[in-house]
């Protein structure tokens, strides 16, 4: 820098980093909403369930007890990564040792701390999208370039291996595998799942699992974890996850990741100087989730099962919307190029928009119902709409959405 160049107020880096689309979406309609705004929101991938009670009393009871009145280590309460450790064997048959778990403040932390860790500026890593819009952000800050691999709705948003051969150049490091999928709900079968961790492991890539939708499952599809499916994988596999999707626990912020010895002893180095131990009240209240029943688990797969069913037949029923029926997670991603390009009739006279981000902007000002557009997640031309949100919202929303596309000329 030159003298008297004045220096940028904000750093390359993360003046380079996109804002969270999902939590932008969120905020917006959560702030219309307490400006009395009929708003309904599709937008964060959050159950309207409230956390199970024992979940709660024992979070309450930890309150009471001086010993969680201070610091703890940095990687995770020891009761709580055994739980960790025991909940993957048995929900993934992947046996762990307590010390390959390191106990992160939500699943973000999770993804971030993994690609600090792993990436060298320079390496490639592969993601299959739509994706989640926070791991290209996360890769980004590492240093790393992440390499796009779409696979649309004719392919039921699923890669294939022969797209992700075409993918893999000499800087490739990394492939990121998300089954069930944010933000499109697809599952992959276990032959598949087998077959892409069997192709990662020849080519000797690593591979950064996220399993926290793994209870969420329809139409008896069966989660499988590549850890296990493809055992040729090695050391070389880390696998992310949480508690905030399968029990309600958004807000608790407590997520974890599992790897090898030296992987899991980096990311710690990092955690003890960005935040150091998770909150010890919220650690106790995930391992008594981890170790407690799965009923209240299944009660809600009941209700965003019958969600699933009702937001799918809403959305094929209007001209120009094409949505596949997801068998995974709590989310919708509907093709809406057959809308694009068409004119609406709005309270500022006739707009013809040619993107999603258009579409959902259009959709918000006009019948108040907040939607993510594919920007947020890959190409335009697609919408998520997450169904974790109350049956009456969601017949409402898609009603009015019906309403108003249903006029496009």
């Amino acid at each position: 820098m030159s003298a008297g160049t004045p220096a940028a107020r904000i750093s390359q880096r993360i003046s380079a980093i996109a804002e969270s689309a999902t939590l932008a979406v969120d905020a917006k309609a959560k702030a219309l909403k307490a400006a009395g705004r009929p708003v309904i929101g599709f937008g964060a991938g959050e159950p309207d369930f409230p956390t199970p009670d024992y979940i709660v009393k024992a979070a309450i009871e930890a309150a009471a007890q001086p010993k969680f009145h201070r610091y703890s280590p940095a990687a995770g309460l020891p009761e709580l990564k055994k739980a960790i450790a025991d909940k993957t064997l048995r929900d993934s048959g992947y046996k762990v040792d307590p010390s390959q778990v390191l106990v992160t403040n939500g699943g973000k932390q999770a993804v971030y701390n993994t690609f600090a860790t792993l990436v060298d500026p320079g390496d490639e890593v592969i993601i299959p999208t739509p994706f989640w819009t926070t791991y290209p952000e996360a890769i980004r800050l590492a240093g790393g370039v992440p390499v796009e691999v779409f696979a649309g709705p004719e392919q039921g948003y699923l890669v294939t291996i022969e797209q992700l051969e075409a993918a893999v150049t000499d800087k490739t490091k990394i492939l990121l595998f998300v089954s069930p999928s944010n933000p499109t709900g697809a599952v992959y079968s276990p032959e598949q799942v087998a077959e892409i961790g069997k192709w990662a492991a020849s080519r000797g890539l690593w591979v950064v699992t996220d399993e926290i939708y793994e209870h969420l499952t329809y139409d008896g599809v069966k989660f499988t974890s590549i850890a296990t499916a493809a055992p040729e994988l090695g050391d070389k596999v880390v696998i992310l996850n949480g508690v905030a999707k399968t029990y309600a626990m958004t807000g608790w912020r407590v997520g974890w990741m599992i790897g090898p010895a030296d992987v899991i002893k980096a990311a710690t180095n990092l955690q003890s100087h960005a935040t150091s131990n998770v909150s010890n009240i919220m650690q106790v209240a995930a391992a008594a989730a981890l170790t407690g029943p799965l009923t209240a688990v299944d009660e809600m797969k009941v209700a965003f099962d019958r969600r699933r069913k009702a937001i799918v037949a809403g959305l094929n029923a209007i001209d120009g919307v094409e949505c596949p029926t997801p068998t995974g997670a709590f989310y919708v991603y509907a093709d809406v190029r057959g809308l694009l390009g068409k004119e609406f009739e709005t309270s500022n006279g006739p707009v013809r928009p040619t993107t999603s981000a258009e579409l959902a902007t259009l959709i918000l000002d006009e019948v108040e119902v907040a939607i993510v557009p594919g920007e947020a997640f890959g190409p335009s031309g697609y919408v998520r709409l997450s169904y974790a949100l109350g049956d009456d919202d969601l017949a409402e929303g898609v009603r009015r959405i019906q309403e108003f596309l249903g006029k496009a000329k």
